[in-house]
């Protein structure tokens, strides 16, 4: 009777088990996990409220409060700040808990539509996230304008863009304004170089982009990009996008030489190599500086071989200079190129590939205006590159515009490093240096094979303009490398 009723108990017990989840019934220790948290915050701040409300009309306060559902800090928001038309005195802008406060410093003017653009300067207090671009609007009249201009704004010499880059609408007309006078308008450019004003009132401006790092609002040196448009503009009636080309007006010298066109040279020499005495040891007392273009003791193919000199050549006699062969046997049919510069001797023969030469220089050779020689005779062997060290590059460049003059670029570390004018639509070289290059046309307006700064005072000269090429090339060595590209 007792193992009976025993049966009883125990048999439901185990008919309970049997319906559990398995993961109720393991064995074993549960390691216990603390709750997560939920997910991570990714929202900006959402705005409640604006009062005064927003697009208000015949504004006359002197304070905006705006709410937001979550603590909100300000940061940077002299960097973000946009005020159109601007005032002469910004607004203050102030946070506290979920609210931003600003209070209006300068006389606002009647019948005027106002812009106030935060930029990225309101973000939630926990994660940091940021109300991107918001943007008040008011009029101190009964009308809130409505004009707008849009556009590009983009780097002349490169084809590129530039985010940190501001567009300006002045009122006046004279081209001291942008010296003088802070502009009426302010739209920023994006990362693509477009730009947007919205809410402009029927009227003519001059229009103009500008880099400015010193957040002064005008052109304060000819190192800052600029770009401006030949006419005035007019809201609701210029073109809808108005495409802008910045450049400096001054331009840098290094930079220009680096663009210089070649055919089959780099724009930019290798890294120079000194020449160095027969004996390995340096002469201490030559005072005639010399090096060469030579890397690793080896002559690129594509280019001559080349003296440079620390200081202006006073003499020079090639008659006291000799490129022989490993032999120490005289050549022919060489001969020596003096630059305008005086410091710089280029040795032009037509190079046989992989061979050994020797350069035998008198130590008479060449005298500065200071009487320094190089002190001793001296002998710089070197030997040239191989063909197949370069690679094949035939390019097929689709709807080309030769009306332009166009100039096929090879940009390589933002330097050009290899240019050449096109007559037709096909480039071939059977020896280029292997590396990986960006590609770009300069339209060159005068021909001259580089590419043109503009001017703006005086002149309202606009720059060359350059079209970058979306797809890279990537040469290899002892490859034929070809590629078709439509532009």
């Amino acid at each position: 009777m007792k193992y009976a009723s025993l049966l009883k108990i125990v048999s439901p017990f185990f008919l309970i088990l049997a319906l559990l989840p398995s993961t109720l019934v393991q064995t074993g220790c549960a390691n216990m996990a603390p709750p997560t948290g939920g997910a991570r915050d990714s929202l900006p701040p959402r705005l409640m409220g604006v009062n005064p409300h927003d697009s208000a009309r015949n504004f006359t306060g002197k304070k905006i409060t705006i709410e937001f559902d979550e603590f909100v800090q300000i940061e940077n928001i002299q960097e973000n700040l946009l005020v159109s038309p601007v005032p002469k005195v910004n607004p203050v802008v102030e946070s506290k808990l979920r609210t931003v406060t600003v209070t209006v410093k300068d006389t606002l003017q009647p019948n005027t539509t106002y812009t106030i653009d935060f930029g990225n300067a309101i973000k939630d207090i926990n994660e940091g996230n940021i109300l991107k671009n918001f943007t008040y609007l008011f009029s101190t009249g009964s009308n809130i304008d409505s004009l707008k201009l849009t556009g590009k704004v983009i780097i002349a010499e490169t084809g590129k863009t530039d985010s940190t880059l501001i567009v300006m609408l002045h009122r006046s007309s004279d081209d001291s304004a942008i010296i003088k006078e802070k502009p009426r308008y302010i739209a920023r450019v994006d990362k693509d170089g477009n730009y947007n004003f919205k809410n402009l009132p029927a009227d003519s401006f001059s229009l103009y982009a500008m880099k400015d790092d010193g957040g002064q609002r005008r052109y304060m040196s000819n190192s800052q990009l600029i770009a401006f448009a030949d006419e005035r503009v007019f809201p609701g009636i210029s073109p809808k996008s108005m495409t802008l080309y910045a450049f400096t007006e001054k331009e840098d010298t290094t930079k220009a030489k680096s663009n210089k066109p070649a055919t089959a040279q780099p724009a930019k020499p290798a890294p120079p190599q000194a020449a160095k005495p027969t004996n390995g040891k340096k002469d201490k007392t030559a005072r005639l500086q010399v090096e060469t273009n030579l890397t690793n003791n080896e002559l690129d193919l594509l280019s001559p071989f080349e003296l440079r000199f620390g200081t202006e050549l006073k003499t020079f006699d090639s008659t006291k200079v000799i490129l022989a062969n490993d032999k120490n046997e005289p050549l022919s049919n060489y001969h020596f190129t003096r630059d305008t510069s005086k410091k710089k001797i280029t040795v032009s023969y037509a190079w046989i590939e992989n061979t050994p030469y020797k350069l035998i220089v008198d130590k008479d050779f060449a005298e500065d205006s200071a009487g320094g020689k190089i002190g001793k005779n001296d002998t710089i062997e070197f030997r040239t590159k191989k063909q197949s060290d370069y690679g094949l590059v035939r390019l097929r460049l689709i709807n080309l515009d030769f009306k332009k003059n166009p100039v096929l670029q090879f940009v390589s570390g933002d330097q050009v490093k290899y240019s050449y004018p096109l007559s037709g639509r096909e480039f071939n070289a059977k020896l280029f240096q292997p590396g990986e290059y960006d590609l770009r046309i300069l339209y060159d307006d005068n021909k001259n094979g580089v590419w043109d700064t503009g001017a703006f005072f005086g002149h309202h000269k606009q720059p060359e303009k350059v079209l970058p090429i979306s797809r890279k090339l990537t040469v290899k060595a002892n490859w034929d490398n070809i590629v078709d590209i439509t532009l």
